[in-house]
């Protein structure tokens, strides 16, 4: 029973602190469940998050289901779920009574423009973490991994990059890729 109250405080602190959506939730969520509590390891929480953007939905949410789901069953992926909407919707609507009455103060926009950066950094370091599973197969780059190279995984990723840059679309883009991983396994 416990699990479930502490899959319920650790969303909804992910989820009170997470500014940015989806994909900036990632890194707090890895830092709870993978680094924190090593409830998941790396490869599953990248399993859950690619899963989570297949999946309709909101990623963040969706990922909290999905962690939940693997941590404790189902409760804990009703947990973990209620956990990262509930402060969000109070917060939500909250800033929204803000925004309206005050929206056009200089300092919200400074606020606002403030955190846009710190965001971007969020998503950045947990992109730096997705491509060394994705082309190294590792958490961490050490001289010894360096030769350990993922060539399919180095391939789809900058093919995958490449797709997405020239806008190929989400859905195609993972099936392509999935597809190309199957067939690359067979290959090389």
């Amino acid at each position: 029973m416990m699990i479930y109250w502490l899959l319920f405080f650790e969303f909804a602190k992910i989820s009170l602190v997470c500014v940015g959506g989806g994909y900036a939730s990632m890194p707090l969520i890895q830092a709870s469940v993978v680094d924190g509590y090593h409830w998941l390891t790396l490869p599953e929480f990248i399993d859950i998050f690619t899963i989570s953007q297949m999946t309709p939905g909101p990623i963040g949410v969706n990922a909290a289901t999905f962690a939940g789901m693997k941590i404790a069953g189902l409760g804990g992926a009703i947990c973990a779920t209620l956990g990262f909407v509930t402060p969000s919707l109070f917060l939500c609507v909250a800033l929204a009574k803000i925004m309206f009455k005050y929206g056009d103060l200089g300092a919200i926009h400074g606020i606002l423009n403030g955190l846009r950066p710190a965001v971007m950094a969020l998503i950045a370091a947990a992109c730096v973490s997705f491509v060394l599973l994705a082309a190294w197969n590792v958490e961490t780059l050490d001289k010894a991994s360096m030769s350990t190279l993922d060539i399919r995984g180095l391939i789809i990723l900058i093919l995958a990059l490449i797709a997405a840059r020239m806008k190929f679309g989400a859905i195609k883009l993972l099936i392509a890729s999935g597809v190309l991983g199957l067939v690359l396994g067979l290959v090389i």
